[in-house]
């Protein structure tokens, strides 16, 4: 780790936050749409084609969340030896610190372990049928995106869904072409968004009966 000095006050997390947000909504708006084109000529499945991209969105976010938390332990272990202040300051300048240093995360190992992740998922397309590359540039960005977030207090994450639930109309939108009647989800589209259990941004479903 480099030599420690003073990085951005945290006067200015509340302006990082809402560029990570933006950041979020323009991937939703713009980036997962070129990735399902990349993927219609393997995946002639729609419905296939969003889980693939929803699994994509959730195991980035794990992915990033583990190699955040891996690099926060070796910035704090470093930082402690010279760092005045009692825990609770050191742990702003750690974060601070990686937000500054986003060069510490090894974004391409976080990709292949998500495409590796991937390919054993049984509800994906098997190993062969398609392979989960093509789409490593929205796959980099998610985790990008999701290890940046980590830096905030509190930190930025999406909810984990699971098909068969109930919707919830405070996490999620219904897909144009859901059953607008069917209370329960049949899967998943994208993530909501959270902010220490409140949803910042909501996700997208597509409900059936």
């Amino acid at each position: 780790v480099r030599n420690w000095s003073p990085c951005r006050p945290r006067r200015v997390s509340a302006s990082h936050r809402a560029c990570l947000i933006a950041r979020f909504n323009f991937i939703y708006a713009k980036e997962r749409l070129d990735a399902e084109t990349i993927l219609r000529p393997f995946v002639c499945d729609m419905e296939t084609v969003q889980r693939i991209i929803y699994v994509a969105a959730v195991e980035s976010f794990r992915a990033a969340k583990v190699a955040f938390w891996k690099v926060k332990i070796n910035v704090k272990d470093s930082l402690a030896v010279c760092h005045p202040g009692g825990c609770a300051a050191l742990e702003v300048a750690v974060l601070d610190y990686i937000a500054c240093h986003k060069d510490l995360y090894d974004v391409c190992c976080s990709v292949h372990e998500v495409i590796c992740s991937m390919n054993k998922n049984p509800k994906l397309p098997c190993p062969g049928e398609v392979d989960f590359i093509v789409i490593s540039s929205l796959i980099r960005e998610l985790c990008c995106l999701a290890f940046s977030m980590q830096t905030l207090i509190p930190p930025l994450d999406i909810a984990f869904g699971v098909d068969g639930e109930l919707f919830n109309r405070t996490m999620y939108y219904r897909s144009f072409d859901s059953d607008f009647t069917a209370p329960f989800v049949a899967y998943h589209v994208w993530p909501a968004l959270m902010e220490d259990g409140s949803v910042i941004v909501k996700g997208e479903v597509v409900t059936k009966k």
